[in-house]
């Protein structure tokens, strides 16, 4: 007989436990299967727990949300609830009448939809974070992690993958197919669902690349306004991410279009049709795909402490390109990327000449460099470091 696998401890339940000191309510965000029902119900393992998945509970919630929270007077878990977000009212009457901390965990699955509601209803009485699939360090705590960059890009971290071995393709072919048919009917009125899967994978092909919103319409046969709609659903189901382009000021000639970045290089891979390590090793977009699991997970160093990143990414009219800026106040770090195992002189040279950009800007007072790579070498220069891509998670993401 199978046996339910544990749960991997996650870098975010030190903040829940944290907040919950202090606030009322907590708000837990990010995409579906990415942990957050396991991560509350572990963390608040005392406290009664809802799911309006179900829809006995949904349908109680919106006929009888007071009789419902009369029966938890210390609180609750309460799960997907941007299933019932008129519940979100009597939940700050409740927490107004008595203000102790921790009385309520909520968790969400569309960003748009929880974040809106939440900034109207709970404003001031709710901490709100993010969750997204684990990042490196926590893939390494599974029973069986994979070995290896390509593996690693390829099988992605969906936590179900790794706690219940099943193969990545069969369960991200899943994924797509229940996201589609639930969560972007949900969101939006999408009458042709095979334009809209199309879009997905024409938007994996373009991962770590400037956005041309007329571009990517013409290809998928709909409008640039569609496009533009159909980019923001993206973003509220936490699969993709965007990396605006850096603009001090007009002096300096910087390109503003955004990178389109994915969250999981699993689900990217999976959507190009990349079956296994050896295909992603010599396909052409593999710099692309690891350039965006390094913003990745760049971006999950920030959210798992609570944090939402400051990232950009930089190119001049001129030519000169730097893939990441990670900023910090008066400090950034710039951060290039590259998927070979060998290091190269020249993949510091557009950091060194964005360095001398910034500096004679005046734009920040402390500015470092990184090269993220795909192989083992770690390097200290006096200009940039060299940083293998599995100590990622061993950077200090959060300061310069």
């Amino acid at each position: 007989m199978a046996t339910e696998a544990t749960p991997i401890r996650r870098n975010l339940a030190t903040v829940l436990r944290r907040l919950a000191r202090s606030y009322p309510v907590l708000t837990l965000t990010g995409p579906r299967q990415s942990g957050k029902t396991t991560l509350v119900r572990d963390v608040f393992r005392g406290k009664p727990y809802i799911s309006f998945e179900s829809p006995d509970n949904r349908e109680r919630a919106l006929k009888d949300p007071r009789g419902l929270l009369a029966e938890l007077p210390r609180g609750a878990v309460l799960d997907e609830v941007q299933h019932v977000p008129d519940l979100l009212s009597y939940i700050q009457v409740e927490v107004d009448e008595r203000p102790s901390p921790g009385q309520f965990i909520l968790t969400g699955s569309e960003n748009l939809s929880i974040t809106g509601t939440v900034a109207q209803t709970l404003a001031g009485r709710t901490a709100v974070l993010h969750l997204l699939p684990p990042s490196l360090d926590e893939v390494r705590r599974f029973r069986h992690p994979p070995s290896g960059l390509w593996n690693t890009l390829l099988m992605g971290a969906y936590p179900r993958i790794h706690e219940r071995r099943i193969p990545a393709p069969r369960w991200l072919d899943d994924y797509v197919a229940t996201y589609v048919q639930r969560d972007v009917r949900h969101l939006l009125a999408v009458g042709d669902l095979r334009s809209f899967t199309s879009f997905l994978r024409l938007c994996a092909g373009r991962t770590a690349q400037e956005l041309n919103l007329s571009s990517l319409g013409a290809d998928v046969g709909v409008s640039h306004n569609t496009i533009r709609t159909w980019l923001s659903v993206l973003e509220a189901s936490y699969l993709c991410f965007f990396a605006p382009a850096w603009h001090r000021n007009q002096r300096k000639r910087w390109v503003k279009a955004p990178k389109l970045h994915w969250f999981d290089s699993g689900l990217a891979c999976h959507l190009l049709g990349i079956k296994d390590a050896t295909q992603l090793a010599s396909h052409p977009l593999r710099g692309a795909i690891f350039e965006s699991w390094v913003a990745a997970e760049i971006w999950k160093a920030h959210a798992h402490r609570g944090v939402l990143p400051q990232l950009f990414h930089f190119r001049q009219t001129r030519g000169d390109e730097v893939d990441l800026g990670v900023v910090h106040g008066r400090a950034i770090t710039l951060v290039e990327t590259k998927s070979g195992a060998t290091l190269h002189d020249d993949f510091f040279a557009p950091l060194r000449r964005l360095r001398e950009d910034l500096a004679a800007d005046g734009a920040y007072d402390d500015v470092s460099a990184v090269v993220v790579h795909g192989g083992d070498q770690a390097q200290r220069r006096s200009d940039a470091s060299a940083l293998p891509w599995t100590r990622i998670a061993d950077h200090d993401w959060m300061r310069p």
